[in-house]
């Protein structure tokens, strides 16, 4: 499987926050440094926030932060916030086929991504910064 560029920008905004607990990080400083559309990142910021995962604080001297601790943010749960995770269009609820009723295949991809996600699952953010990232992002 390979991650949606919204989540992939999700996880990153996630950790940049995380690597400066002591203060508010503005979306202009994290679209700089991984070259990243201002605006996109302004709506994946407002979903963040909106679930609460990032605190968005407006104004002049406003910025984002994390409203958990990084030890209470779940990767996995990130990644399902983000992905379309009906990776073919039978997995849609939405969506039918006409062999669903002899079809097995279904029940195989609803597997592998239950199998991937179980994985995300056992990491939270705190789990994705170490002390050599946060010297990177912290020059």
């Amino acid at each position: 499987m390979q991650l949606t560029q919204q989540t992939d920008y999700a996880l990153r905004i996630l950790m940049y926050a995380a690597a400066h607990p002591e203060r508010l990080v503005n979306i202009t400083e994290i679209a700089e440094l991984y070259g990243i559309s201002r605006s996109h990142l302004t709506k994946i910021v407002a979903n963040l926030a909106s679930s609460q995962y990032l605190e968005s604080i407006r104004g002049n001297k406003g910025g984002i932060r994390l409203n958990k601790p990084a030890s209470e943010i779940n990767i996995g749960e990130i990644i399902r916030r983000f992905e379309p995770l009906a990776i073919v269009d039978c997995m849609s609820k939405t969506r039918s086929c006409v062999i669903t009723p002899n079809c097995k295949l279904k029940h195989v991809f609803f597997e592998a991504t239950d199998a991937f996600l179980k994985t995300f699952d056992q990491y939270t953010l705190a789990d994705m910064l170490n002390p050599t990232l946060i010297r990177q992002l912290n020059p």
